[in-house]
């Protein structure tokens, strides 16, 4: 009997261990975020880390961000050119692009393209240094790891996030505009006209808005994974990993709450 109902109790413990995992998590986040508000009152900001993290998380991530976005963009063309000639709304590409990449498109994909790489070696990097108690070291040295690893981090990862958006945004309306020249023979002028008369700039203003929000919950998830990692060398490969599934989540919950306040 107590077996049968050790069986039947198994789904409810699996899902109350699920949520006790998720509670713990989500109140870790947050209590490093209270932990690194508090580092600027007053300012406590390494800049030479800073311009480093700068350098490191975006300029490295230019190449890749561009590539893929310029595909983005006429991936986009390529898919809408059949009901494009079916409706005749060739004026309408350039303003349909714009809209798409502007306020939803472009800040999702910048946003998971900045977690894979940017997220995750912030994790491996943070995670590797808790193993071999570097984080510990800094502690005895009287070092605040929370203001030498942490806000340094934040801040460039919420700033070249942004940057990186705007720059991917770019990108792909170019290639989207190159694209329907091609496939659509509509003329560049025709396009940008659409994209200029008709896009607004609040359309603009929500996907920057949005990659400023991105950055800022990927870098708490990956610098809160990369702290409390546990279990040696394989506790690295799996703090890595939950800070790219709780990233995407992340990203997705909070575009659709910003889109239903704001937009």
């Amino acid at each position: 009997m107590s077996r049968l109902l050790s069986i039947a109790l198994a789904p409810i413990r699996g899902v109350g261990r699920k949520f006790s995992d998720v509670s713990f998590q989500t109140g870790g986040i947050v209590l490093l975020a209270l932990a690194i508000a508090r580092r600027f009152f007053p300012p406590k900001i390494d800049m030479r880390e800073l311009k480093r993290h700068l350098y490191a998380m975006g300029n490295r991530s230019v190449l890749v961000v561009a590539f893929s976005s310029f595909f983005v963009g006429v991936t986009m063309v390529v898919q809408a050119t059949i009901l494009v000639q079916e409706l005749g709304a060739y004026s309408l590409v350039g303003w349909g692009a714009a809209y798409i990449v502007l306020r939803e498109l472009g800040p999702i994909f910048v946003a998971l393209m900045f977690s894979g790489r940017v997220g995750a070696n912030n994790t491996a990097d943070l995670a590797t240094m808790v193993i071999t108690e570097q984080v510990d070291g800094l502690r005895a040295l009287s070092i605040d790891p929370i203001s030498y690893l942490i806000v340094p981090r934040v801040i460039a990862m919420v700033i070249m996030c942004f940057i990186l958006t705007i720059m991917g945004n770019t990108v792909a309306m170019v290639g989207a505009a190159i694209m329907a020249d091609l496939m659509l023979n509509i003329d560049m002028y025709v396009f940008w006209k659409g994209v200029h008369d008709l896009t607004k700039l609040s359309d603009m203003w929500l996907g920057l808005e949005k990659s400023v929000v991105f950055g800022l919950i990927i870098a708490m998830s990956s610098s809160f994974y990369g702290l409390n990692v546990t279990g040696g060398a394989p506790g690295v490969g799996k703090a890595v990993n939950a800070s790219v599934v709780t990233s995407a989540v992340g990203i997705f919950m909070s575009d659709y709450i910003l889109t239903f306040i704001i937009g």
